[in-house]
């Protein structure tokens, strides 16, 4: 594989140009770029890492860069800029990676390329990996005040992943005498929007992509959370002031009757019951069944209750029958969990209010429309990646079916548009559920440690096509599920429950 590598990365750089004398970490700083400035090199130990979330991780030596490109002061005196970081490993395997971003960027993160990756980030393989923030700098991850400048949105819409991409690879070629290919990017929500609109604008840029939980539609999937939470005040009770009280709609024991509901309909279409429901596709769970019939009645919701998460999780829809955005699929964590979609006290919806119990769906969908951002949602209409295919890219797509903020039949329907408006499509790119996954991690026992990096890998440069993923719980030491690229899913065929072997794609 190595030698192999090696080979393309030689005969892309010399098609870039001649092959050069390698540039030491220390010398960088004095690289004259383009439009672009390192403020930063530093040489760093081989050792273990904190990244974040009490997960620790072993680095190889590798040299350290930070930088920034096209730097400038807007005319109220914002200074912005795409501030850029990049790993580059002292065994470099003649790769590099885009690393994506998340909410709305404006923070420059560590350049490790974890996403999809399962326990062993990109860096530490011996990728390049590289890092932006966007091109401003804000607080939060939401901060939105960079938006009123034309260049700082433009960047954030898609341009910077171009410029960051371009000036990387100009880095890698002098820092290592030779330029990198293959080249891939990934990342999740914001990240998975970034790499997807790489292959879909920028198709001879990258050779793989993975995109998880893309964020290309966040109005429409906004306004699917506002009104699910207008469909929720409906069934809660009120408070002394007369007005709903959206966090107690539905109480702990109306969830875990509502969950019982669901696995007892579900879980077992995978072959096994065990909280998990694999069979996403054939899970057609009505709350309706478990509404009471009568006064006093135990064990059921009321049908109030029932209603509203009929109304909650289906689609969105105008007076005109058109779908706005898809329904929301019933899943384990979506019901309970560190992120439910079934309202708690921790309940995450941009834009409605915690009283709200009408909503104008036509009216609100006329002013999302006059509002809208074209840059923003030509992610979600652009399917022709005849270009990105012609030249053998591969693109894998990921989403957790827990996952609250963006539905995965949103991404599911993108990618069964982009099947049949692209003849090759199979030969270029899978889909994969992942059950009991919240937004890009975590969740209610769920698999979401998994190596879609590796997968894209292999096919792009070995030719193999991805099957069943291995994957496996946060703390597990081996795989204990399968991932199976739609319209498959995993079956249990008997044995050990622990153990990914067990399961086959069906």
């Amino acid at each position: 594989m190595l030698i192999a590598v090696a080979t393309m990365a030689t005969a892309q750089g010399a098609a870039a140009g001649e092959a050069m004398e390698p540039t030491r970490c220390a010398d960088l700083s004095s690289l004259a770029l383009a439009d672009a400035t390192i403020t930063l090199t530093e040489s760093r130990e081989a050792g273990p890492f904190e990244a974040g979330f009490g997960q620790t991780i072993d680095l190889s030596a590798h040299c350290y860069v930070e930088g920034i490109r096209e730097e400038r002061e807007a005319a109220d005196g914002t200074r912005y800029g795409l501030r850029f970081a990049l790993g580059l490993p002292v065994d470099w395997n003649g790769r590099l990676l885009f690393q994506g971003g998340g909410g709305l960027n404006g923070t420059l993160h560590p350049p490790l390329g974890g996403n999809a990756a399962g326990r062993t980030p990109a860096l530490a393989r011996g990728f390049a990996v590289i890092s932006t923030d966007g091109g401003h700098q804000g607080k939060g991850g939401f901060d939105a005040s960079f938006m009123a400048d034309q260049q700082a949105a433009l960047d954030f819409a898609g341009q910077s992943v171009r410029k960051v991409t371009e000036v990387g690879k100009e880095i890698v070629r002098r820092h290592y005498g030779d330029g990198a290919h293959p080249t891939y990017i990934s990342g999740c929500s914001t990240g998975g929007r970034e790499a997807m609109l790489a292959a879909q604008r920028y198709p001879l840029l990258f050779d793989g992509a993975v995109v998880g939980a893309p964020a290309m539609r966040t109005g429409n999937s906004n306004f699917s959370l506002r009104r699910a939470v207008v469909a929720f005040n409906k069934a809660a009770p009120r408070g002394p002031d007369g007005e709903p009280v959206l966090a107690r709609a539905f109480d702990q024991e109306d969830r875990a009757i509502v969950m019982d509901g669901l696995l007892d309909q579900c879980d077992g279409l995978d072959g096994l019951e065990d909280g998990i429901i694999g069979n996403v596709m054939q899970c057609d769970f009505d709350p309706r069944t478990l509404a009471c019939s009568g006064d006093g009645e135990e064990g059921c919701i009321s049908p109030a209750q029932a209603d509203a998460l009929v109304e909650a999780f289906g689609p969105l829809t105008n007076s005109a029958g058109y779908q706005l955005y898809p329904r929301f699929p019933f899943d384990t964590a979506m019901v309970d969990g560190a992120s439910p979609f079934i309202p708690t006290e921790r309940f995450f919806s941009p834009g409605a209010t915690a009283t709200q119990t009408q909503i104008d769906i036509d009216a609100e969908d006329t002013r999302m429309r006059e509002a809208s951002d074209g840059a923003r949602t030509e992610s979600y209409s652009w399917t022709n990646f005849s270009t990105f295919i012609g030249q053998g890219g591969k693109i894998i797509f990921y989403h957790g079916v827990s996952d609250a903020w963006f539905s995965a039949f949103d991404t599911l329907g993108f990618y069964r548009r982009a099947h049949e408006a692209n003849e090759e499509w199979d030969d270029a790119s899978r889909f994969y559920f992942v059950p009991g996954m919240g937004h890009c991690a975590g969740g209610l026992d769920t698999h979401d440690s998994f190596d879609l990096l590796s997968a894209v890998v292999d096919w792009t440069e070995n030719g193999q096509a991805p099957q069943a993923i291995p994957a496996s719980r946060a703390n597990a030491s081996t795989p204990t599920g399968k991932l199976c690229p739609f319209p498959s899913y995993p079956h249990f065929d008997g044995g050990d429950e622990d153990d990914a072997d067990s399961f086959t794609c069906r």
